[in-house]
């Protein structure tokens, strides 16, 4: 390395610094003697210290947002559902840009992150947001470690958030799903069935064709990907669920009442028999279920749609049916169903047993909506909330 004064075709008088980097040799100029004999003495410096510390300092790299374009959007994004991108994509535009977006890779420490975590606790920002904030972030900044762009992702070194205490799941018990039931129309109805009596997740069972419904089973292959399309369920298996007698029933009533679609037609389709999408069903939920649920029981707390899937877990557990039989019907793993459902396992263990469709006809005839299976009688009572 060598400090030499240059002088331009300008005739300006400049200060030039020449230094060896991974082989090459490299020069940078100042406009002052100090700036540049300062410069000299920081690259001696980090020579000592290694490679990626002189690369630090002479070439910053890409910022966050740049990779993200450049590089992580056509390598890793363009692989991920639809749905899964906009998701990310209004992640890092809330949470991400607007600390992170212009800091270049190199930058972004341990402690850079660690802030970052901190202002978005002190602003209020819930505990799920943050983990997928954090999640998002993890996944580019991985994918620039794995293409060396940083020396390893530095997201792993920071501890998460403890997670506030969660409330235990309240599955609403047949009474209750059949008096919100009462208040819907037949289509939507239906739909409450399948997601309280078969415990399908939302989005599963907006991608149900009349094809999937089995004489006893539902087959369960896809999910809506938010925008009228379809996309693999969230663990990305395909399983089966049990077909309820009184299940069945409305399905029946359903298909008649729609004019007897095809096999290949979607159960609850949407605008030009495309899946529901997203907004779609975003109003769903504020209007018809929310009226539903108002009109139904005098709890001010509308309960998410999502619930009804617990209702369903419920049941089975009520039925003394055993932890693998459980997560396989719901499409989960056995540990989730533990840490999830342990509560109503020691609530039902020393209970008697029920049977599902005889608990759901039974709630039917006491005062629910119309269907066929209102003309069971027998039953055992009991309140699986």
């Amino acid at each position: 390395m060598s400090v030499e004064r240059i002088t331009r075709k300008s005739g300006a008088r400049v200060y030039r610094v020449r230094w060896r980097e991974h082989g090459r040799n490299r020069a940078r100029t100042f406009d002052h003697r100090a700036d540049a004999e300062a410069w000299d003495r920081e690259v001696k410096r980090r020579q000592q210290l290694g490679p990626l510390a002189v690369a630090q300092l002479t070439d910053p790299g890409a910022t966050l947002a740049e990779w993200v374009i450049e590089r992580w959007t056509p390598e890793h994004g363009a692989t991920l559902a639809l749905s899964t991108r906009a998701s990310y994509a209004a992640v890092y535009g809330k949470h991400i840009a607007p600390n992170l977006d212009a800091m270049p890779l190199r930058e972004i420490t341990v402690s850079v992150l660690r802030r970052w975590q901190a202002g978005l606790i002190a602003a209020g920002v819930g505990h799920g947001a943050i983990m997928r904030a954090r999640a998002v972030l993890s996944s580019m900044l991985r994918h620039a470690a794995e293409s060396e762009a940083m020396p390893a992702n530095p997201l792993a070194l920071v501890r998460a958030p403890r997670a506030p205490h969660r409330e235990q799941v309240r599955p609403l018990a047949p009474a209750t799903v059949e008096r919100i039931r009462a208040q819907l129309a037949v289509r939507d109805a239906t739909l409450v069935s399948v997601l309280a009596y078969a415990g399908l997740r939302p989005g599963e069972a907006l991608a149900l064709r009349w094809r999937d419904v089995r004489e006893r089973t539902i087959l369960v292959q896809r999910a809506s990907d938010g925008y009228g399309g379809v996309k693999t369920t969230k663990t990305r298996s395909v399983r089966t669920v049990r077909l309820l007698s009184p299940l069945a029933a409305d399905l029946r009533e359903w298909r008649l009442a729609s004019g007897r679609p095809s096999d290949d037609a979607l159960i609850f389709p949407g605008i030009a028999g495309r899946t529901v999408t997203r907004e779609a069903w975003k109003s769903w939920t504020r209007r018809t279920w929310a009226d539903a649920w108002r009109a139904a029981s005098d709890d001010e707390r509308t309960p998410r749609v999502y619930d009804l899937r617990h209702s369903y877990v419920s049941l089975l557990l009520a039925e003394g049916r055993t932890i693998h039989y459980v997560a396989t019907q719901a499409g989960h793993d056995a540990q989730l169903t533990l840490s999830t459902y342990g509560h109503l396992l020691a609530e039902y263990a020393d209970a008697d047993r029920i049977d599902a469709e005889r608990e759901i006809a039974q709630a039917r005839v006491e005062g629910a909506g119309p269907t066929e299976a209102r003309m069971v009688t027998t039953g055992i009572k009991r309140d699986c909330g």
